[in-house]
């Protein structure tokens, strides 16, 4: 299968069933340093009259010390059979051992940042960072939500804007 860039005004998803549903790997860094990690909460639109990709790293991650240090990130949604190694990047850390080559995954490059995607992925968004802002728990108007972060470590909000869409023909 060949990749084919698709023009943002003529992307079409099903975004609930990409984001909770098929999952991303978020990849920040550059060819030679890089991490991924799973990510199911995010979103996509328009802000600031630009295409944009919501996601959401928790200062304890690897991978946020990536976010924060390159102005690049991509977005590689997967095929239904690559599921296990989404959740295996999930739950492994960077820090602790070289998940991307245990996972079997390929990185490839982009096209026009320095973050990597990934040949299995069907759908690769190549992202810049334009925005970040930590989340506070006192702007949280469901109690529910505080349950999801027993050791307070709050998300780091970014978003990125959608610079490229790589789909598989």
């Amino acid at each position: 299968m060949q990749w084919e860039t698709i023009p943002q005004s003529s992307f079409t998803t099903k975004i609930f069933d990409l984001w909770d549903r098929q999952w991303f790997i978020l990849t920040a860094g550059d060819s030679k340093e890089y991490n991924a990690m799973t990510v199911a909460w995010g979103s996509l639109g328009i802000m600031w009259q630009k295409p944009f990709a919501q996601v959401v790293v928790r200062p304890t991650r690897h991978t946020y010390q990536f976010m924060e240090k390159y102005d690049t990130f991509t977005l590689s949604a997967f095929p239904e059979k690559y599921r296990d190694k989404l959740q295996y990047l999930g739950r492994a850390s960077g820090r602790d051992e070289d998940k991307i080559t245990i996972s079997g995954l390929s990185p490839k490059p982009s096209t026009i940042i320095n973050a990597p995607g990934f040949h299995e992925a069907h759908l690769i968004l190549e992202c810049k960072k334009i925005y970040w802002q930590d989340m506070d728990a006192n702007q949280f108007l469901d109690d529910r939500i505080n349950k999801l972060y027993p050791k307070k470590d709050f998300h780091r909000i970014y978003f990125g804007e959608i610079l490229t869409i790589l789909q598989k023909k």
